[in-house]
């Protein structure tokens, strides 16, 4: 059993590890692209995949003379009708933040209830702090899925890396610490190239989110012909697809300090790139391709820029949303993301046109060969952990992506890109159990992914709200999804309660 040194309520949220664990009568859909099938007995022993046992047909009873026996001191759980699913992998996720006031533990509950099993730490507090939670969730120390921690170029230093051999040193240095790779906003370009050329000769990940103040000098393209594993959002690719100038249109008053300025005209970007299926667009698209280069997209996370009033406004901010999450997310000049100052309909129309050419190259790279992993970047611009994570998933649909495309850029595309997918990633024997349970099919709607569930009349005309994760398994240990939740929603009343915190209207908060 687990070690927890926690409440009571957490062993209550948890069942295991078990020596063998069968799931019975389930509906498998692997998460490598193959459709779903069942009814499949699936057997997990010591956190492995044992076996997988193909047990009948649809609608049909099972003769129970062809299933796996239970051993003594074994689990099972009846998933008859159910869905089985890899665990999720967010490919861009930061554990909490303390300008957001959220720990770990409302983090991480957030997210195996959602069926997230790994994340990519892609930097935050520091390596010393993510190496930690780490090891300790490796060890079921502490309710938390599998971390795999990156930190950020040139965290811990006084000053800036300013030569490539001060480069090569730190990212040694950060490997001894623990981390598995490093996160770039950009650098100079003979020390992006030389910190690349050291984590590659290291083994280790890196990424980059292409900040606007080093693209000019360095964009996608640079950084996968250096070497980089991914690239974070999409800032630097609509600047690789310029064909008529070097830098953005900015106007002559722009600011970068101020975000209005900043998101306003990268909501602009697209529009100024070369156009969809152009021989430019096509030439750039076709590099990245030839080196296997995977991009990260987080739709999500500037899906208020083109509707604000929708996301500031999603049901589960009430029940789920700390207070100090609630007030990081408002209009500010100096909390990242809360770039509210006058956001009106002009900005939103060039947003909404940026997604329809943005998702048309994610589209068209995803159907070329590319890797396109899921990636949420929760804790900004209203997106909350593990629920943002869904409405990615969502808005990859929009893009194009069948659900089965979907299923496998959040599970085998990410584990692949994290250098895991021996380990993790589809459902298959030897595998670690890494799984998710839900009683309702995601495939013909995504929505009953959300710990909120799917709205629904019953028979009797009466509204009831379905699906919700009903169990994350991840390093031997059965969570239990609802229960997780409820944990969550006990920190937020008490963090409410001690605040005296209510919402007046959107985006008003009183104390």
């Amino acid at each position: 059993m687990l070690f927890y040194h926690i409440n009571s309520m957490a062993q209550e949220m948890t069942e295991g590890p078990f020596e063998q664990l069968i799931i019975r009568g389930v509906t498998m859909i692997a998460g490598h692209g193959a459709p779903p099938e069942g009814p499949i007995d699936l057997v997990i022993e010591n956190d492995k995949i044992a076996s997988i046992h193909h047990v009948g047909y649809p609608n049909v009873p099972i003769e129970e003379s062809d299933r796996p026996i239970l051993k003594e001191g074994g689990k099972e759980i009846d998933a008859s009708g159910w869905f089985l699913l890899p665990g999720f992998i967010d490919a861009h996720a930061h554990i909490g933040g303390d300008a957001q006031g959220a720990d770990w533990e409302y983090v991480f509950n957030l997210w195996l209830a959602h069926g997230i099993t790994t994340i990519r730490e892609v930097g935050g507090k520091g390596i010393d702090f993510a190496y930690d939670l780490k090891v300790r969730a490796e060890k079921n120390e502490i309710i938390a899925p599998r971390v795999v921690a990156l930190t950020f170029f040139g965290q811990g230093l006084e000053n800036p890396i300013s030569t490539p051999d001060e480069a090569r040193q730190w990212v040694r240095d950060n490997a001894s610490k623990g981390a598995d790779g490093v996160k770039f906003f950009g650098a100079e370009p003979d020390i992006m190239t030389a910190a690349l050329d050291e984590i590659n000769q290291l083994g280790m990940l890196s990424a980059c989110h292409h900040a606007q103040l080093n693209v000019a000098r360095w964009n996608v393209l640079h950084s996968a012909r250096a070497g980089l594993n991914s690239m974070e959002h999409w800032y630097g690719l609509p600047e690789a697809l310029f064909d008529d100038k070097t830098i953005q249109h900015y106007p002559l008053d722009y600011n970068y300090r101020n975000e209005q300025h900043r998101f306003e005209e990268a909501g602009k970007l697209w529009q100024q790139a070369a156009k969809p299926y152009s021989d430019h667009w096509n030439d750039v698209m076709n590099e990245l391709l030839e080196l296997d280069f995977t991009i990260c997209p987080t739709f999500n996370i500037y899906e208020a820029s083109r509707d604000l009033h929708r996301i500031r406004r999603l049901e589960w901010h009430e029940t789920y949303t700390l207070p100090s999450l609630w007030k990081f997310f408002q209009p500010s000049m100096i909390s990242h993301g809360s770039y509210w100052h006058y956001w009106g309909t002009e900005q939103e129309i060039h947003w909404k046109n940026n997604y329809k050419l943005w998702m048309a190259f994610i589209n068209e790279y995803k159907n070329r060969g590319g890797r396109v992993t899921v990636g949420s970047d929760s804790g900004f611009i209203f997106q909350l952990y593990g629920f943002s994570y869904v409405r990615e998933l969502e808005l990859f649909r929009e893009a194009g992506f069948h659900p089965l495309e979907i299923i496998k850029a959040a599970t085998l595309d990410g584990a692949e890109l994290l250098g895991i997918d021996d380990l993790t990633g589809s459902i298959r024997v030897g595998k670690q159990a890494d799984l998710l349970l839900i009683e309702e099919n995601p495939l013909e709607n995504l929505k009953v992914l959300y710990g909120t569930g799917a709205i629904k009349l019953n028979e009797n005309n009466e509204v009831i709200r379905v699906g919700g994760v009903k169990y994350t398994i991840s390093n031997g240990v059965i969570y239990d999804a609802k229960k997780l939740l409820a944990r969550v929603q006990e920190m937020v009343d008490q963090a409410k309660e001690e605040d005296d915190f209510k919402l007046l209207q959107p985006g008003v908060v009183s104390n």
